[in-house]
């Protein structure tokens, strides 16, 4: 696996709950590319927690919905904005696990549009939660000209 590199460091403004290092109450999430996936890793605690000792199924869907962001910018190089989202909880998630991974890839694109699969799988490998992502894709053009995203590169 190869680390990427965050294109965002040093841009004015940039405070992502999920992958702004800066962000003091976010996830400070860092990606890596492994294959066809972007995978993140992410220790849950209490404070992220819906039911007693249980993930919060929004949390979940924002740690699926960051990777898919990071697929389309590392894999196709540009930015974009989620348009829809469908989710699968199969199985709850304990905040008592050490490590959740998380891991999305690209099933196929269309012009403007990939559409991304993503999964939460707990320190046991076995996965708890699924989504479907169709995300719309910025030209690179646009991309650079609106808010200066000129790539993405991994770490040698």
């Amino acid at each position: 696996m190869k680390k990427i590199i965050n294109p965002w460091l040093g841009i004015k403004g940039y405070n992502c709950i999920c992958c702004s290092p800066g962000n003091s109450r976010g996830l400070h999430l860092d990606f890596w590319e492994d294959g066809d996936d972007i995978v993140t890793q992410w220790h849950p605690d209490r404070d992220f927690q819906g039911w007693l000792d249980t993930l919060h199924g929004g949390v979940q869907a924002m740690l699926m919905d960051e990777v898919g962001g990071w697929v389309v910018t590392r894999k196709l190089q540009t930015t974009g904005v989620t348009s829809k989202m469908e989710v699968q909880y199969l199985k709850p998630i304990s905040t008592n696990v050490s490590v959740l991974t998380i891991r999305g890839h690209i099933v196929r694109q269309m012009r403007n549009v990939a559409f991304i699969e993503t999964e939460i799988l707990d320190s046991s490998g076995e996965v708890c939660t699924r989504s479907t992502l169709v995300y719309f894709c910025a030209s690179k053009e646009k991309a650079a000209e609106t808010i200066g995203f000129t790539g993405c590169d991994v770490e040698e």
